[in-house]
């Protein structure tokens, strides 16, 4: 669903004239504003199907640190693999990471583990391997990604869009008092009813993320 939708959805919900533009008045840019909170709301609540990815990257030899293009910071890694080798890359934490290097085992091979470190001054998330790399190796980084915030009308969305209409109309509601009889407390708690049922059946593609088995 398209921002400029997404708009008209809360506005329809608050008994306002639909707009044509986002931006075609200063209360279809504040239900905007709001959408956008939803949406952040939305997409930090669930590691999303629709919003995984996979980064590839192909090591150079004596170069440890790599950038995570199009990363951001608020998104998260999952697990990295090996596919040259077909491993796992364990996680392990940055200040290990650097005792490591500053250690006497310090000579490059194959890569064992990672660990976030910084942002690159496009404030991509930078990732750091250790053993520094010996030769080609391609890693896989398996991620969920974080939306920008949506701006422009045709501007879109994968997530689901119920839970956001249901956010950004309980926004709007504290915002202007309530609706139709409607109070904000009382919208919250829809949409975050609409939230729960969204992630169960989202959750039902990754079983094996919420099931612990004793080994």
């Amino acid at each position: 669903m398209t921002y400029l939708n997404l708009i008209n959805a809360v506005l329809r919900r608050l008994r306002e004239d639909q707009v044509t533009t986002v931006d075609e008045s200063d209360y279809s840019k504040l239900i905007g504003d709001f959408v956008n909170d939803a949406l952040q709301s939305v997409e930090s609540a669930w590691d999303w199907t629709v919003l995984r990815n996979t980064y590839s990257i192909t090591t150079v030899a004596g170069t440890s640190t790599y950038t995570l293009t199009g990363f951001g910071t608020g998104s998260k890694i999952l697990y990295v693999h090996d596919e040259t080798n077909n491993r796992y890359v364990h996680q392990e934490s940055l200040q290990r990471i650097r005792e490591f290097a500053l250690g006497t085992d310090n000579a490059q091979g194959t890569v064992s583990y990672y660990a976030i470190e910084g942002v690159d001054s496009n404030g991509d998330a930078q990732i750091r391997f250790y053993q520094t790399p010996s030769a080609v190796q391609n890693l896989s980084v398996y991620a969920v990604k974080r939306d920008a915030s949506l701006s422009l009308d045709s501007d879109s969305t994968l997530l689901p869009t119920k839970p956001v209409i249901q956010f950004a109309f309980a926004y709007a509601l504290r915002e202007r008092g309530e609706t139709g009889g409607q109070s904000a407390a009382e919208q919250l708690i829809f949409a975050q009813e609409d939230l729960r049922n969204a992630i169960a059946l989202d959750a039902n593609l990754h079983p094996e993320e919420l099931i612990w088995n004793v080994v």
